[in-house]
């Protein structure tokens, strides 16, 4: 473990020379921003009004969270580092180093994004409180369980891209994959809640990662209750069990098909 944090910590540190060009990312982000919170509120032609249990401020605020998660938790590791040794043949040789190839990967995915997603998260709370105004009903005490669902979210979510780049031992990209799930967590996941859906796919999107990576933290900041946080941290914690024992499964496999192959 201990050299997994190693590399989480030399991958963060490397990482803050390069801050800058993190600020760059913000530009895209405002302007993503700015157009959601002026369309929500022209759909809410009354700031009194509900739609689906939401008010206006709750919505952009959902809005806005689910956004500072997609923007603050992308990077090219997992889309392209591990595609790219696996067809170049790089593979062969990091198995043989004295560490877990997946579990090295997601260290330096995790030490590369931690300072992008603490300056999304607060960026994202100025850009709310300058626009909309503070959350109705906040509570201070609900943050650390926030909190928790955001981390479990931010690593479900990097597994899921792992099993998605594995799939290179197979074929030959796993890039038009990686863009599938980029797009169903985009306009699924942060541009309405499970609750604008019809009825007949909210079952379907609740058992989607939709539901584990970018609505359930962002439902628990806008409107808190043990009984919506319970139900998020179990299929939290089952998604996370499942994730890892899939990505287990298929990089084992694929290990066997590059040995025998003479990888």
């Amino acid at each position: 473990m201990k050299k997994y944090l190693y590399i989480y910590k030399a991958t963060l540190i490397e990482n803050l020379s390069y801050i800058a060009n993190i600020l760059l990312g913000f530009i895209n982000f405002f302007i993503m921003i700015f157009v959601f919170v002026n369309l929500w509120q022209y759909i809410y032609s009354d700031s009194s009004q509900i739609i689906n249990g939401y008010t206006m401020e709750q919505m952009i605020w959902y809005v806005l969270t689910t956004e500072v998660l997609w923007y603050g938790s992308k990077n090219k590791v997992l889309l392209q580092e591990i595609s790219n040794d696996i067809k170049t043949g790089n593979i062969a040789y990091n198995i043989n180093k004295p560490y877990n190839y997946v579990f090295y990967i997601l260290s330096k995915h995790l030490g590369e994004i931690t300072i992008k997603l603490i300056l999304y998260i607060i960026v994202g709370i100025l850009i709310g409180l300058c626009f909309i105004g503070p959350i109705q009903n906040f509570n201070f005490i609900n943050i650390p369980f926030v909190l928790l669902t955001l981390i479990l979210g931010v690593l479900i979510n990097s597994i899921l891209r792992i099993i998605i780049s594995t799939i290179s031992f197979w074929i030959e990209d796993s890039t038009p994959f990686h863009w599938v799930y980029d797009k169903m967590i985009l306009i699924l996941g942060t541009l309405f809640p499970i609750e604008m859906f019809p009825d007949f796919l909210k079952p379907i999107i609740k058992c989607t990662p939709i539901f584990v990576v970018t609505y359930g933290p962002a439902k628990l900041l806008i409107d808190f209750s043990m009984q919506n946080f319970t139900q998020i941290i179990i299929a939290q914690l089952i998604y996370l069990i499942v994730s890892i024992l899939i990505v287990a499964f298929l990089f084992s496999k694929g290990v066997k098909k590059l040995n025998v192959n003479g990888g």
